[in-house]
């Protein structure tokens, strides 16, 4: 059990039978009343965002949530395919969980699954992904006014804005939280 003064951002926690990892923290105390500790929390299983509060001190389980390396094999119509390196152990993890990430992911790509008690929760992205432009918008000469940029349809069907010098087969850099061009991938 940790202590509700302890939490910190990035900790994963058990309540009412939900995991949660903390986003931010915030502690209350005026003269009169108690401290109240308030814990801005995303669910892992939905993720969705909630706000959460206890008193000062009240006692808080912890979870533990452990990640395992797997490699990304197929797309099926409903689900994404990730087999285990080390057992060759398949698992099939439903699409509408992972909307996002595969914006990020590519077929032989190794991915960390993270996993609760063998539920398994979703994929853990890097912060940054190599992909190539599989399309990409001419340059359009004198369209440098202000910090001009084009459209580019990335190898995983994400769409991005990416500066004029960028042409398509080139492997950029996208930042996985947002989804933005981040620079040109070192060959």
């Amino acid at each position: 059990m940790i202590s509700s003064n302890d939490l910190k951002p990035g900790m994963t926690i058990q309540q009412d039978g939900e995991i949660f990892v903390v986003l931010e923290q915030s502690q209350n105390k005026t003269a009169r009343s108690a401290m109240v500790v308030k814990a801005k929390v995303r669910n892992l299983r939905t993720g969705s965002n909630v706000e959460l509060s206890w008193g000062g001190g009240d006692k808080i389980t912890p979870a533990h949530i452990e990640k395992k390396e797997m490699q990304y094999l197929y797309d099926t119509d409903d689900a994404l395919v990730f087999m285990d390196n080390e057992t060759y152990e398949q698992i099939e993890i439903p699409k509408d969980r992972l909307k996002w990430e595969m914006n990020f992911m590519k077929p032989n790509d190794n991915v960390n699954i993270s996993m609760f008690e063998s539920e398994i929760l979703g994929v853990i992205l890097p912060d940054k992904v190599a992909l190539q432009i599989v399309e990409c918008e001419p340059a359009v000469k004198g369209d440098t006014a202000t910090s001009a940029s084009k459209n580019a349809t990335l190898e995983s069907g994400l769409e991005i804005k990416v500066p004029l010098f960028i042409n398509q087969d080139e492997m950029v850099l996208v930042n996985t939280s947002d989804g933005k061009y981040s620079g040109r991938a070192k060959d």
